[in-house]
């Protein structure tokens, strides 16, 4: 892996930067992208304590970006999310000096940054319609998707002041324009509890898209993250589920290929 890039400016805020990263050897042409939004709550977190997942996922044959947005206190909804679609927006329109393919586009995230990257690729009013379209799909690891009423403190602080608190919720947003969805949740995760993502995934196969749902009962909220760390892979094969994922969605789509179903057990893996 290598870091093409570092805090390079995507908006007028000190919180404005993302890293770019590549493989070692990237070969011929342009790679697919991903853009990798970390979690902690809405309220912490720093990109450049998540070089590992960028690592992981670059190490696949990908470019990667990971941004820095603002967080509370300093924002709240619906601001951290102008951020998050103004980062994808500079990956729209810059990537290619990076060796990226803006063309083949995945967004992905844990915890919090799951949802913002759900929340990017299911409401229409973050992207514009040609950067949508653009959008190969979207990983999500124990992600919050569906958690209104906010009857919890965090819930309450970030989206608390929302003029519309069901809007703010990736699954009153599925339609059959959702790109196809790669769902991990660990079934001993107190925090954002599993169903989360078995009621994203099933949401997003009723409109007749691609869900895969991958729930691993042993691991707990952070799991599903540090999985992706070469010490920790024997935890779950979660970076394999995020490699047969990425290949699928990135290679030219077969018109006949027929939609994945929701496998909770993760049993018939490529």
């Amino acid at each position: 892996m290598r870091r093409l890039a570092r805090a390079v400016p995507y908006g007028p805020d000190a919180r404005h930067r993302l890293d770019v990263y590549g493989p070692k050897k990237p070969g011929k042409g342009a790679l697919p992208v991903v853009v990798f939004f970390y979690g902690g709550s809405w309220s912490e977190g720093s990109r450049s304590h998540y070089g590992f997942a960028a690592h992981a996922l670059a190490a696949l044959g990908y470019v990667v970006a990971v941004p820095d947005y603002r967080l509370v206190p300093d924002a709240e909804y619906p601001a951290f999310m102008r951020d998050c679609a103004r980062a994808v927006e500079w990956v729209s329109h810059n990537i290619a000096a990076h060796g990226g393919d803006w063309t083949r586009l995945v967004l992905a995230g844990h915890s919090a940054g799951a949802y913002n990257a759900a929340t990017l690729a299911l409401d229409p009013q973050w992207l514009p319609a040609a950067t949508r379209a653009t959008l190969a799909g979207v990983i999500g690891l124990s992600g919050p998707y569906d958690f209104y009423p906010f009857d919890s403190p965090i819930s309450q602080r970030v989206f608390g002041q929302a003029t519309d608190g069901a809007g703010t919720q990736p699954i009153n947003h599925v339609d059959a324009a959702a790109p196809p969805m790669l769902l991990v949740a660990g079934g001993r995760d107190e925090l954002v509890l599993p169903r989360n993502s078995e009621r994203l995934g099933a949401a997003v196969q009723a409109a007749g898209q691609r869900a895969t749902l991958r729930l691993y009962p042993r691991l707990g909220h952070a799991g599903t993250l540090l999985a992706l760390s070469l010490p920790l892979r024997w935890l779950a094969p979660v970076r394999r589920d995020c490699r047969a994922f990425l290949g699928e969605v990135t290679r030219p789509a077969r018109p006949d290929a027929p939609l994945r179903a929701l496998d909770p057990s993760g049993a018939g893996r490529p």
